[in-house]
Order: structure tokens, then sequence, then C-alpha cells
């Protein structure tokens, strides 16, 4: 026989199940107000929040701090690695990111990521790598394999998750850019000039008069598009370089696509040789440092060779330490030469950062509106760049 789903016992149970939670989130202690007492794995779970989210025990500070939240993990490595695994061990991936992101900004435990069997612990994620490539002038040489195979796992999931993707999507804009409306016989689309006519299809004849014929551009097997991503590497960019660095890759394994990655803060450097592995390229960013705009724009333009055939795709928050005015220049200089010139305040799932606001406006009175762009719509912003159609720009109020 079941057991009751209504009826005073079920009701018992789901108050004893809100207490639990209630009593979990609270952290315990006397003012918690539940009187709910936590065995076996909840006592677990509430041990590994507690090191995190913790109170001070009472009377350990009487001053205006007392009852604040306060780190419990201390300094030491080996008791980080555990707490890791436990967390591990009672939470789901995406909640044990989230308190492993917590840890470090709450805690202050970067340092501790420089200890390898640290790393060999942690749940890695795109925000993990960040914080390891901001880390990469200090860490030991014991610790740069393992870094290096942490963010070369992340890398490869990302790869897996959107290469397919973004291939399909900028190989059928790329075939669509190649067409021709005046085909050879043997170049003609017939799926797509047979749909491009069915207007004129004529009933007592049973057959399509092809007024307009499309056909493959022969020119479709060598280089006819070229990319340049412009990666701001400060240090608030982070995610957004580890996802630049990904489809960079990506852009160029397309042999339709000369693509060109060049990062910079103050300084400028071109990556583009190191494309066919990502993980070079994370590790040849420097994140942090100042940021002159106007000097990168100047580099990538000098790189040009074909403007009417040009995506330059700047990924800026647009805070410039360089010259404003020469920077709007150099964009307005590119974009009447015929170049297609993108703006992303951010490539990542944080929406829009903070960012230069009148810089914005300026670019987008050129006629290169800034926008955050997520990774899943980022193969659609290309493919319109490509095509020369309106980009997808997603409602900025939504962002913030």
């Amino acid at each position: 026989m079941s057991a009751p789903t209504t009826g005073p016992g079920a009701r018992d149970d789901a108050a004893a199940e809100r207490l639990r939670r209630w009593r979990l989130v609270l952290g315990g202690g006397g003012a918690d107000g539940t009187g709910c007492e936590l065995r076996g794995q909840d006592a677990a779970m509430d041990g590994a929040l507690a090191s995190l989210y913790g109170r001070q025990p009472a009377g350990e500070n009487n001053g205006a701090d007392a009852g604040r939240r306060t780190a419990g993990l201390g300094a030491s490595a080996p008791g980080v690695a555990r707490w890791l695994g436990d967390i591990r061990t009672y939470f789901p991936t995406s909640v044990v990111q989230v308190m492993q992101r917590d840890a470090i900004d709450r805690l202050g435990l970067s340092a501790l990521l420089l200890e390898p069997e640290m790393l060999e612990a942690v749940e890695a994620d795109v925000h993990l790598v960040g914080t390891l490539l901001s880390l990469t002038k200090v860490m030991p040489e014991t610790t740069r394999e393992t870094a290096r195979a942490v963010v070369r796992k992340v890398v490869e999931q990302l790869e897996k998750k959107l290469a397919t993707r973004t291939r399909a999507t900028l190989t059928g804009a790329l075939d669509r850019s190649a067409r021709i409306s005046r085909p050879r016989h043997r170049d003609i689309d017939w799926d797509r000039t047979i749909r491009a006519n069915l207007k004129n299809y004529l009933p007592e004849y049973r057959t399509v008069v092809p007024e307009r014929l499309i056909g493959y551009g022969r020119a479709a097997q060598s280089v006819k598009k070229e990319v340049v991503l412009c990666i701001d590497q400060s240090g608030s960019m982070a995610a957004s370089v580890v996802y630049a660095s990904v489809f960079g890759a990506v852009l160029a394994s397309l042999r339709a696509i000369d693509t060109r990655l060049v990062v910079f803060d103050t300084a400028v450097v071109d990556l583009t040789d190191q494309l066919d592995d990502p993980v070079d390229v994370l590790f040849g960013t420097q994140l942090g440092g100042g940021t002159d705009i106007n000097r990168a724009l100047a580099y990538c333009q000098s790189r040009i060779t074909r403007p009417a055939e040009t995506v330059v795709v700047l990924i800026s928050d647009l805070y410039e330490g360089g010259i404003r005015d020469e920077m709007l220049k150099r964009v307005a200089a590119m974009k009447a030469s015929g170049v297609q010139f993108v703006t992303l305040l951010a490539l990542s799932d944080e929406g829009a950062p903070a960012y230069d606001r009148e810089h914005a406006a300026a670019l987008a009175a050129l006629g290169a509106p800034a926008f955050a762009c997520t990774p899943d719509l980022f193969p659609d912003v290309m493919a319109a760049a490509l095509e020369k159609r309106p980009l997808p720009i997603p409602d900025m109020a939504e962002q913030r």
C-alpha cells in the first residue's frame, strides 16, 4: 500500500522539508529560528557551505563586524582541495562552479590556484580559465602543465559545444554570398533556382519558367573573406578572451575565411600563427593592464588588403586609454573603405559589462553599434556581417 500523498502526515513531511531547506540556507546558529537539527549528509553539506558562507562564532567579535559572514577555509591548499572534493560530492556542477568563484572572490584564494593539487580538484569552467590566465606571470613551472590541462579541458568542451553550429552557419553564409546570378549551366544551383521561380509555374505545361538563375560561385574554393578578431585583454574581458580564442580557432579551420587574431592592452600582439591551438592563444595573452584601442585598430587596419571582403570584430568594453578621436577616425575610415565593422562589448553569457557609453554612442553614430553578444548568438552575428546584412542586435536593456 502506497503512502498517502495528502493528509496530516504529508503536511508534516512538507513542513519538515521546508525547515530543513531553511536551516541549510540560514546556516544555523542561535538566530536561524528553525530548531532543525541536521544529520548525516545534510550536516556535511552544511559544513561545506559554512566554510564559505558561515558566520563568526558567537563572542569571537563583539564589534561592528559581529555576525558578519566570514571565511572558514583558511589558507591551506590541502584543506581547500578537500573542501572542493566535498562540494563536488554534494552539489551539481553548476552550483560547484558558483561556489568556486565565490571562494576565489570572497576568500582571496587566487594564490592557491598556483598549487597543482588544488588545480586537480577544481571543476573547470570559463571563469576559472580567466583566473588562471591572470596568474600566468607568477605561476610556478610545477603548476604550469596542470594549468594547461585545466584550460585545455575547458577549451575542448567549448569547441565541442560551439564548433559544429558555427561552421554550419558560416558555411551557409559564405555559400549565399558566393552565388552568382548569371551562372554557367554546370554551375546552376537547381534546387534554389526552382524555389526562387515557383511563382512562374505554368500549370498547363506543368513546368517552372526560370526567369532568374542562381548559381554557385566558382571562387568558393579560394579565400574570399577576411575576418580580424581584435580582442581587449584587460582583466574585465577574461571570459570574452576565452570565447574569442575558441571562435578564432573555429574560423581559422574554414578554408573560405582568412582569420587574424589580435590581442591588445597598451601593446598589440598578433597571435594568428597560434590559431591552430586555442590553448596556445590563451597562454599568449596577458590579462590586465591598460587599454589602447586606437593602437590596436591601427595595426588591424594596416593588415587589411581587401576592405570590401573584410569583417573586423572589436571586442572591448571601450574604456580607451589611447587617442579617442583617432580611434573613431580609424573606424570611420575602415567603414568608408567597405569594411564590415562589428563592436562587441563582451563575448560571454554574462550580458553587457560596465562599458564606456560615450564611446559606444560615438561608434553607433558611425554605423557600428556596440552590444554584448552571447556565444550562442556569435555565429549569427558573423553570418550577417559576412553577408552584409543587418546585425541581429539583442535588446541592450535585457543585457543589463
